[in-house]
């Protein structure tokens, strides 16, 4: 099970986007990195592909590893680590370390 899936809301803890939060629009968990919306901006060269796509030097995001992201709790509000619990029915689910309420 992942600790961050897509759609979470995460905190940037090291890098030149240090303390921005942001929202992960893909997790890339073969290489444990993640695309994360606004952060970890790169220039890129992209050839002209027609009369109305031109050329040029674009900003894209590049992902990021899992490492540097901490998940923000809809609980708490705070940036915490998450563990991984068993309800009683047998279901996984993530864990808040700080006010140790599931993550849904």
């Amino acid at each position: 099970m992942n600790k961050i899936k897509k759609d979470d809301q995460v905190m940037v803890i090291r890098g030149k986007d240090k303390g921005k939060s942001a929202q992960v629009r893909q997790v890339l968990p073969m290489e444990h990195r993640a695309l994360v919306t606004g952060v970890n901006m790169v220039k890129r060269h992209q050839r002209q592909q027609s009369a109305q796509q031109p050329g040029g030097i674009i900003e894209k995001e590049a992902p990021i590893q899992l490492s540097n992201l901490k998940l923000i709790c809809k609980n708490c509000g705070d940036a915490t680590r998450v563990g991984i619990r068993q309800r009683p029915d047998g279901v996984r689910v993530r864990v808040c370390k700080k006010c140790n309420e599931d993550i849904d």
